[in-house]
């Protein structure tokens, strides 16, 4: 989400739209953009009625105030946002998990090869290490802002998918399989359109939509906020 209310609220309302029963957020509701409150809040709202919320780095990095692996940019927006959370949103991140588990799936920020390493799966070996270390048969997860989705079979190296936006795809129980949805706040594959996706695990099929959205209200808000320019251009550009 990256503190990207714009984003949030029309992937929200398209997956409304799309008939959805439960929803997951994968982690980094903050950080690049201009409403860490407004999004943590709207989140929360949602993970008190059942929805699973994992943590993700920019959320720890606010919470813990330690951005030393961070770029200059993603540095300055998380001192910005530490003085935006109030007492309540704060531990509100402080309390979110690193995994959650349900049933046959798994949701985590980065990789379960180790959650709290902040590892990027951008290949199908750091696939095949994620997917060594659960069981679970689907694991989604998010800190790669490009959509995709890795199939294995038994005994063979993950294999990456590049999905169509809107096109069910079908991902039956007998291989498994790791999805990155994408970001929904801040796009890199060079659409500005947000990303989320629809899980429909009772008929196995997965669907990744893009979902247009203000983006210039979101990147008129960064500058007003005194953000970096680059994270406005980025919500401009989709890169």
């Amino acid at each position: 989400m990256h503190a990207n209310l714009e984003a949030l609220q029309a992937c929200l309302a398209h997956l409304a739209a799309e008939g959805v029963d439960g929803h997951a957020f994968l982690g980094d509701l903050v950080g690049y953009g201009a409403d860490p409150g407004p999004v943590v809040d709207l989140v929360a709202e949602h993970a008190a009625r059942g929805a699973a919320v994992v943590l993700g780095n920019h959320d720890d990095a606010t919470v813990q105030g330690n951005t030393e692996s961070m770029h200059g940019a993603a540095a300055a927006a998380i001192a910005w946002t530490r003085t935006r959370l109030d007492a309540r949103q704060l531990a509100f991140l402080a309390g979110l998990p690193l995994t959650v588990t349900r049933g046959d799936v798994l949701f985590v920020h980065a990789s379960a090869e180790s959650p709290r390493e902040w590892i990027y799966v951008t290949d199908p070996y750091r696939a095949e290490q994620c997917l060594a270390r659960t069981d679970a048969r689907y694991v989604f997860a998010g800190h790669v802002h490009e959509p995709v989705l890795y199939y294995v079979s038994a005994g063979r190296r993950p294999v990456p998918f590049k999905p169509s936006p809107g096109v069910p795809i079908p991902v039956p129980p007998h291989r498994r399989w790791l999805a990155i949805a994408g970001s929904c706040g801040q796009p890199r594959d060079g659409s500005a359109a947000a990303c989320c996706a629809v899980a429909d695990l009772g008929r196995h099929t997965l669907t990744f939509h893009r979902v247009p959205y203000d983006h210039r209200a979101a990147a008129r808000k960064v500058r007003e906020a005194g953000l970096p320019e680059t994270l406005a251009h980025r919500l401009e550009r989709g890169t």
